[in-house]
This record gives C-alpha cells, sequence and structure tokens, in this order.
C-alpha cells in the first residue's frame, strides 16, 4: 500500500498506522471506502473528529535539576474544556516525560508505539481530536536553563543563559511569556525581517515631503526603535522597567544565549463555522 494513501488515511482520520494500512488492504486502496469501513469499527469515533481543528491545549516544560538542558511541549485538544480534563493532563505528563527521557524532538518518533496508542484511546474516551503539535530541546552549554510556564500552561519559555543561575533564567524567561520578542539581540533579526519593515517606513516617511536625507534618519531612526522593541536585550525588564534585560543579565556576569516560546494554538488557523450551518450540514449529511 503505498505511503501516500496510508498519509491521507492517517490525516482524515487520526488513526494508527498499523490500522489504517489494514483498513486500506481491505479496501484495496480506496480511501473513501476505508473509512467507511473504519467508521463501523472500534475507531469510529475518532475518524469522525480528526477532521477538526485542535488549537486549544496546554504547553508545559520539564527541566533537568542541575539545568543542563529543557524540553517545551505542545498537546493540542479542540476546547479549553478537555484542556483541564485530569485525563488529557495526565496524557500530556506521560508525553513530556518521554520527551525528557528520550531527548526526542520529532514528534512521530516520539508518539511511535504505546504513545500513539494511549493517544488515540483518549481520542475514544474523550471525544475530542487530541495531537502532539510540536516538541523542542533547549540544551546549556557552559550555563543553565530556565523555565516558565504561564496562565493555565497557555504560555511556556525556557531560557538558556551563559553562566547565571536558574532563578536569573526563569525571570528571563517569564519576562519572554509576557512581552513576546522576536529574537535575543538586534543582530539576531532576520534580514528579511529589517527590510520589509524598512520598506513600510520609507513609505510612511516619503508622504511627510521632508528632504531626502531626512528621511533617511526617520527610517534608519525607526528602525533601531523596532529592533529594540523586537530584541529580549534591549527591552525594559518586566520586572524593573529601569533596567534592560540585557543589563540585568550582565550584572549577574551571564549572557543570553536563546529562548524558546509557546503559547497555546500559535500559527494555527481555525476554521470559522457557522452554528445553524454546521447543524444544518449534519442533518442534510
Amino acid at each position: 500500500m503505498s505511503a501516500k494513501l496510508v498519509k491521507e488515511l492517517r490525516e482524515r482520520t487520526g488513526l494508527g498506522l498499523l490500522e489504517c494500512k489494514k483498513a486500506l488492504a481491505a479496501a484495496e486502496g480506496d480511501v473513501d471506502k476505508a473509512i467507511e469501513e473504519l467508521r463501523k469499527s472500534s475507531g469510529m469515533k475518532a475518524a469522525k473528529k480528526a477532521g477538526r481543528t485542535a488549537a486549544d491545549g496546554v504547553v508545559t516544560t520539564r527541566i533537568a535539576e542541575d539545568g543542563s538542558y529543557g524540553v517545551l511541549l505542545e498537546v493540542n485538544s479542540e476546547t479549553d474544556f478537555v484542556a483541564r480534563d485530569d485525563n488529557f493532563l495526565a496524557f500530556v505528563d506521560k508525553v513530556a516525560e518521554a520527551a525528557f527521557e528520550s531527548k526526542q524532538t520529532d514528534v512521530a518518533a516520539l508518539m511511535a508505539g504505546d504513545l500513539e496508542s494511549t493517544r488515540e484511546a483518549l481520542v475514544q474516551k474523550i471525544g475530542e481530536n487530541i495531537s502532539v503539535r510540536r516538541v523542542e530541546l533547549v540544551s546549556a552549554g557552559d550555563g543553565v536553563v530556565g523555565a516558565y510556564v504561564h496562565g493555565n500552561n497557555r504560555i511556556a519559555v525556557l531560557v538558556e543563559l551563559k553562566n547565571g543561575d536558574q532563578d536569573l533564567a526563569k525571570d528571563v524567561a517569564m519576562h519572554v511569556a509576557a512581552v513576546n520578542p522576536q529574537v535575543v539581540s538586534p543582530a539576531d533579526m532576520p534580514e528579511d525581517v529589517i527590510a520589509k519593515e524598512k520598506e513600510i517606513y520609507t513609505a510612511q516617511a516619503q508622504e511627510s515631503g521632508k528632504p531626502a536625507e531626512i528621511i533617511e534618519k526617520m527610517i534608519g531612526g525607526r528602525v533601531k526603535k523596532f529592533l529594540a522593541e523586537n530584541s529580549l536585550v534591549e527591552q525594559s525588564f518586566v520586572k524593573d522597567p529601569d533596567v534592560t534585560v540585557g543589563k540585568l543579565v550582565s550584572a549577574a556576569g551571564a549572557e543570553v544565549a536563546s529562548f524558546a516560546r509557546y503559547e497555546v494554538g500559535e500559527g494555527i488557523e481555525v476554521e470559522k463555522v457557522d452554528f445553524a450551518d454546521e447543524v444544518a450540514a449534519q442533518l442534510n449529511g
């Protein structure tokens, strides 16, 4: 059976690899027929729910006691109600522990075996699509990794410091959660992002009718402001606005090496469906 067909059936049903292979074999490669047969089996609920967007859920972290590394994980559900369910949270803990122990960042590899079976059983029990979306590993070189989780596990951050300690790293992680910088320092900002900002500022400045040399200075000033506002080390520290994050860390003899920030559902497009239309479609279907 072609990998393409198996992939399509998995995406449309949310069921396991082996179950999809067997269903396709029985249906002689007909995906729609395979779905019909799966709907008659124990996989029916999961198959019906898999097409729904899982854009809610939780994010969480795990940190080594010595701060040498940490993992960041997002697991999605369809609703915030399920995101608070004890069974769902127990599953999240299980996945987080597995990622932490294995240092595995490939979701497919992480979920292979028992975890995928557990996920499928949970989908059957809860009645919502549940997916492990992403996992990230942050390792410290000659420093530490600290973590902060905010707002009922809606935002989670890992920060890597060169030197410093975990308490300082946690403070910086809290700042990242609150302010959401794009990069560590201005030098890290991608050139295409800067070019786009310059394009916008140029158009704005040209409307002023001022001389070219003044316009050039205006553009330079706005770009500098943009970089300062979006670079972690240039931002005013949330707990003490009189000092920047860079100066806070430097005063402790440390340096920000990297950070990773997850917010539940960011980047997922949720299809807006009118409730009346959805009910009508179900009745007609």
